[in-house]
């Protein structure tokens, strides 16, 4: 589109429509035929493979979430998704709540949370139709795919950054299992909620992710390499600068925030969070170093970092964690945070200044 070609654009987003739904209903029927092995070693708790099936409901919801975030971000209307992220997260609230006062069931909690997940797919998808409509015009998806002359290198392209994507969602993702295989459902619950407080340095950052990685691919496409410089010098000047304010807020409020939040038992959750804090606000503050390598067509770097750092953080996790618990495993974390995020804003800065010195 920054070139002009729309009839490649409209073939390339119809390609990702189909992708994405293929492989939403591939992961719906994966967690369906693995649920009763997932309530048995996951879980712990028989009978609950019902609940694996219900969560994964969400997928099919979100069978298209992915593109029509991508659309939304290359139109310049990814306001959109606030709108209707806010909509969604106050009807879940309300049943929640309602369930809470009106002495609720677990299934009334799952309904909502299914809810969510629909307003949010199913919204993500309608107004991410109207964009495109609005943009390459009402037959859109009528375009061959025949038109995309470098498929092959697409394919790459998809494969590999989805690959690294996965990768960073299983090694992040998979912390609580990791905790419970080593130590105790106990241990579980004070590493949770240590990790759902500092999650919060995302709320912020999530935002910026999605509209600074089409501006970023922008100037990459323009070649503009000065202007992409200081682009990525003032989000990251700003990510630093509300991150530090919410790590200080952190660590200075965290016993009140816990005890708040989850009850004076899990008070013990404080050092993890400390730990969790300084890999996470790392993360945050410089949170363009994937996109920035997806942007300089460079997908294959983040799997090799990922994947390398990740694998040591497990190797290291087998040695250390069940001398001194939940605590070490949030320091790798954030010791698989900063290496491999440091490691991917290197790479990207080297590729920036070697373009900059053959333009």
């Amino acid at each position: 589109m920054e070139k002009g070609e729309n009839k490649k654009a409209s073939a390339l987003l119809k390609a990702a429509s189909w992708t994405e739904g293929i492989v939403s209903a591939l992961a719906f029927i994966f967690v369906f035929l693995t649920s009763g092995w997932a309530s048995q070693n996951i879980a712990k708790t028989p009978g609950t493979a019902w609940m694996f099936t219900t969560f994964a409901l969400g997928l099919l919801a979100n069978f298209n979430t992915e593109t029509s975030t991508g659309i939304l971000q290359i139109t310049d209307k990814i306001k959109l998704q606030g709108t209707i992220n806010l909509i969604q997260s106050t009807i879940t609230s309300s049943i929640i709540i309602a369930a809470f006062l009106w002495d609720g069931t677990l299934e009334t909690v799952l309904i909502a949370y299914l809810i969510s997940k629909t307003i949010l797919g199913l919204g993500m998808f309608i107004v991410a139709q109207m964009q495109l409509q609005r943009v390459l015009g009402r037959n859109w998806w009528k375009e061959s795919s025949s038109i995309l002359t470098s498929f092959r290198e697409l394919v790459g392209f998809a494969v590999s950054s989805n690959i690294s994507a996965t990768i960073i969602k299983v090694f992040r993702e998979s912390e609580p299992l990791w905790v419970g295989y080593f130590l105790s459902t106990t241990a579980v619950g004070y590493y949770r909620v240590a990790y759902t407080i500092v999650s919060f340095l995302s709320i912020p950052a999530d935002p910026l992710i999605s509209t600074t990685f089409p501006e970023i691919n922008r100037l990459v496409t323009q070649r503009a390499w000065p202007r992409l410089k200081d682009f990525l010098r003032n989000v990251t000047s700003l990510a630093f600068a509300y991150n530090l304010v919410l790590a200080l807020c952190l660590v200075g409020f965290g016993r009140w925030i816990i005890l708040i939040y989850s009850g004076e038992q899990y008070i013990s959750a404080y050092p993890a969070l400390v730990a969790l804090l300084i890999g996470l606000a790392f993360n945050y503050t410089l949170f363009w170093n994937r996109p920035l390598l997806l942007s300089l067509g460079l997908p294959k770097i983040p799997i090799t970092v990922t994947l390398t750092v990740g694998l040591i953080k497990i190797g290291l996790a087998f040695l250390i964690v069940q001398r001194y618990g939940y605590v070490a495993e949030a320091a790798l974390l954030s010791f698989y945070y900063i290496v491999s995020v440091g490691m991917m804003v290197w790479y990207g800065l080297r590729e920036i200044r070697h373009q900059e010195q053959k333009t």
